[in-house]
């Protein structure tokens, strides 16, 4: 029975750290199906560069890097895939105060007085 050298166990290790941090944006992604804060180009330039990258990483002898490769082409595709689907569409609920709303843009007509009266004047 062979023991891990230190470069592989740290490469297994880093893999999984990678995978666990990249799952809460997959999820998240796939359940509600709103895209648009994402970028079509980054997207895109990502599977592109997995592509090119994997004429490299798959020339190595295998072990974790191909692990993680292979998970980052799966992901970067299955985002494509998301955004292509459903990226273009606008989320079906409004953003909450603070969070993706423009400063300029006017509050909420619940929030504006719509009579003088509510704003203290005669009516």
């Amino acid at each position: 029975m062979s023991t891990l050298s230190v470069p592989v166990l740290a490469g297994v290790v880093s893999t999984m750290i990678f995978v666990l941090s990249t799952l809460p944006m997959l999820t998240k992604a796939f359940r509600s199906r709103d895209l648009v804060s994402y970028s079509l180009g980054n997207i895109a330039l990502a599977n592109v560069g997995n592509a090119v990258h994997s004429i490299y990483v798959f020339s190595l002898p295998p072990g974790p890097i191909w692990a993680l490769h292979s998970f980052y082409l799966m992901t970067s595709a299955l985002m494509l895939g998301l955004y292509v689907r459903f990226g273009m569409r606008r989320p079906t609920h409004p953003p909450r105060a603070g969070m993706g709303a423009s400063p300029d843009a006017p509050p909420p007509p619940a929030l504006v007085a719509s009579t003088r009266s509510e704003l203290g004047g005669d009516a």
